[in-house]
Formats: structure tokens, sequence, C-alpha cells
């Protein structure tokens, strides 16, 4: 009997803390959060490696320290906003049928290229960080582009699939 009363409750919306019941949406609306945290952590340090290849560059555009901050705020801003869309919008751009486009292959399509763009800037920034490359301003230059074209993407990608959420809550 009491085995099975535990089988019940694993399965309960539910949850047992000490004396307090956790409703299982706050956990996952929880578990979500602190994704998205660590998202942007990750899009914060992929900003700093860029960042620190382009202050690396003498005779650059960028000799200030302040273009590192700049651009770590933006990978965190981007990466929070662009990598995780939703379930629900997931949700919609699965279940459409074939012959209707309703725009969110798009909005994926963006989101993922942005992804790539950013994790190749990062990437290539950090074997020229630690390999110690001295590199042309002109491929630095194209790696901080890269970089600001993909999370420009992932932002775009995101709000796109926010506003598109909206306007399907309405109908």
């Amino acid at each position: 009997m009491k085995i099975s009363n535990e089988v019940s409750s694993a399965f309960s919306p539910t949850r047992h803390a000490g004396n307090y019941r956790i409703a299982r949406s706050s956990l996952i609306k929880a578990a979500h959060l602190l994704e998205r945290i660590g998202l942007a952590a990750v899009g914060a340090t992929c900003g700093l490696y860029v960042g620190a290849t382009v202050l690396r560059q003498k005779g650059g555009l960028f000799e200030s320290g302040w273009i590192v901050l700049l651009m770590m705020i933006y990978g965190a801003v981007s990466f929070y906003i662009g990598i995780d869309l939703s379930r629900t919008f997931a949700r919609k751009s699965i279940s459409s049928t074939p012959e209707q486009y309703n725009g969110s292959e798009a909005i994926e399509i963006m989101s993922a290229a942005g992804t790539f763009s950013a994790a190749i800037a990062a990437a290539l920034s950090v074997s020229i960080l630690v390999l110690d490359q001295s590199l042309p301003n002109g491929l630095v230059v194209f790696v901080a582009a890269c970089w600001i074209v993909g999370s420009s993407l992932q932002v775009a990608a995101g709000a796109m699939a926010r506003s598109y959420e909206v306007t399907m809550d309405r109908e």
C-alpha cells in the first residue's frame, strides 16, 4: 500500500518539499528560467572571447575595454532571447499543415543561423587567443562581424517568435 502511494505521488501535479507543496508548473518555470540564465552566461562568455580578440589587435578600431563589456552584454541578451524559443511556439510550428506557411520556419532558421554564426565566431576567437596568433585586422573584423550578425539574428528571431506567439494566442 505504501509503495503504491509513493508511485501515485510521483505522478501528481504537486511535489512535497518538507511541509511545502510545490506545483509542478512552478518547478518547470523555475528550471526554464535557470536554463535561460545559463544560456545568457554562455552568451556573455562568448562575447568575452570575441571582445578580447578585438581588443587584442593593435591599431584596430576598438582599443577600449568597453568593447569587451558591450559584447558580453549583447551576447548575454542575444543568447537569452534568441536561442530558447518557447515550447508553445515550437508546437505551433510543427502542427501547421505543410501547405500552409505561417512564418515560424523562418524564425527557427534565423535563430539557428544566429546561434551557428555566433558560436563559430566565439570558437575562432578562442583559437586565436589560445594559439596566440596575430591576424590581420580584416580577419578580426570578420570574426567580430560574424559575432554581431549572429547575435542580431538571435535577437530578431526571439523578438519575432514572441510577437508571433502573442498573435497566435489572440486567434
